[in-house]
């Protein structure tokens, strides 16, 4: 059914009101019934009911006005966007084209600058969960929990800056067979040189194909997904190259490193996030999902359910080098390698950037009206991302229910270039030129 506009309504109503009326008329009845009105009435209450709520649901004003965010007990202080340096206009402009569904199917759009909460909003619009389970139209608000997919991978490596800074684990550059030794028979002597730093980097070497759509059964995250055993899925594939030397995205790094949490730090994955990162950061409301067949284990690679705000509390923690208030839950060094191009994506060669990956973080380059600058990222299919444009101290949170549709064009790369850039006054100077 199509989302509705006034045009869409009135188009429904028409149609339902045909199909009621024909219904009506019909001289019909089964088994030789002798109440076919009835039977017409009963069908048609059907249609209205599932018709016409669908049809009110759908609709929302394409009107916005700039409101600050509310300031709540979370830790999370608020301001107007034009104390910080940032033109409403354009923000409010940008708002507008969401509701209108020019950038379609965003769920949320929050930004931060100077630390600082100066925009918030909510947006209705088709969504999922458990990595593709249909969950309708939902109007999306400030207290749900949203699919976070892939971003999920970058809480993951959190987890293993707090359990490094806590001493369970000594450094990124042990191999992980110590923690797989049960699965020896997988572990030839090439493979026992994959280290952590490798899962980190998604250069394991391990096969991995995610460039295929996640609804094929070809595509081999769908297929661990589905396997009894993911973690023997993923430690009995064979290497294509030699650890170190090639990246390759992949959901198994993060599955991997949310085993070694487990087995350096004796919890689960989900229990040890809980008490060492979410706590310290205020975050109180999550769910972590596991996998299909096999209950006891997060989905470290996509499982993580999160409300918006607490996805800018995290962006805020490497915003400001792993410290929030007067806790340094990561540490300074560890920030800065998670952000920075440890990697290039470049299939030729690794060492060299622009297009980069840290520790299960995105790295690019900007480079707008003469304007450059890096700025690394969380993202997750579907249209969740975390930015973080540090030059400009500005953090963006986007939500959205696109998933496996990545058209950059109408996105919330789209926005963040020709919104939220040209909004910055001291970007002003880049723009005239």
């Amino acid at each position: 059914m199509p989302k509705a506009t006034s045009e869409n309504c009135t188009i429904e109503i028409e149609w339902l009101t045909i199909i009621c009326v024909n219904i009506w008329h019909l001289n019909w009845s089964p088994y030789n019934m002798r109440k076919p009105k009835a039977i017409a009435f009963f069908l048609s209450f059907v249609l209205v009911s599932l018709i016409l709520p669908s049809c009110h649901s759908r609709y929302r004003s394409t009107e916005y006005s700039y409101v600050i965010p509310k300031q709540l007990p979370d830790g999370l202080p608020v301001d107007a966007m034009y104390n910080e340096g940032m033109d409403t206009g354009k923000i409010v402009a940008l708002t507008k084209v969401i509701l209108k569904d020019s950038f379609p199917n965003i769920h949320s759009m929050l930004i931060c600058r100077h630390g600082k909460l100066i925009y918030e909003n909510y947006f209705a619009g088709e969504d999922e969960i458990d990595g593709g389970a249909p969950v309708g139209y939902v109007n999306h608000t400030i207290d749900d929990l949203h699919d976070c997919r892939s971003v999920s991978k970058s809480f993951t490596s959190a987890c293993i800056g707090v359990a490094i800074k806590q001493g369970f684990i000594k450094s990124i550059d042990e191999p992980i067979f110590p923690y797989f030794k049960e699965y020896a028979k997988y572990f030839d002597s090439a493979k026992r040189k994959i280290t952590i730093r490798n899962l980190l980097t998604m250069t394991s070497g391990l096969e991995w194909d995610e460039t295929i759509s996640y609804r094929s059964s070809k595509n081999t995250e769908t297929q661990m997904d589905r396997s009894d055993d993911p973690i023997t899925f993923i430690l009995s594939r064979k290497l294509t190259s030699a650890p170190g030397t090639a990246w390759n995205y992949s959901g198994a790094s993060a599955m991997l490193l949310g085993e070694i949490v487990w087995k350096a730090t004796g919890e689960r994955l989900d229990k040890y996030a809980e008490k060492n990162l979410f706590a310290p950061l205020g975050i109180i409301k999550y769910d972590w999902r596991h996998m299909l067949y096999k209950q006891d284990l997060p989905a470290a690679a996509w499982g993580l359910r999160l409300r918006s705000r607490d996805l800018v509390k995290f962006g805020l923690l490497y915003m400001n080098y792993g410290k929030w208030g007067d806790t340094q839950i990561l540490d300074c060094d560890w920030v800065k390698h998670s952000l920075n191009a440890e990697v290039s994506r470049s299939t030729n060669d690794i060492t060299t950037p622009p297009h980069g990956y840290g520790f299960q973080f995105w790295t690019d380059p900007l480079e707008e009206h003469q304007y450059k600058t890096d700025v690394p990222y969380a993202g997750g299919n579907g249209g969740q991302f975390i930015y973080m444009w540090r030059s400009m101290d500005i953090l963006m949170v986007f939500t959205g229910g696109n998933y496996n549709h990545y058209e950059a064009k109408t996105g919330p790369d789209a926005a963040f270039v020709n919104y939220i850039m040209p909004s910055v006054k001291e970007m002003q100077p880049y723009l005239s030129k």
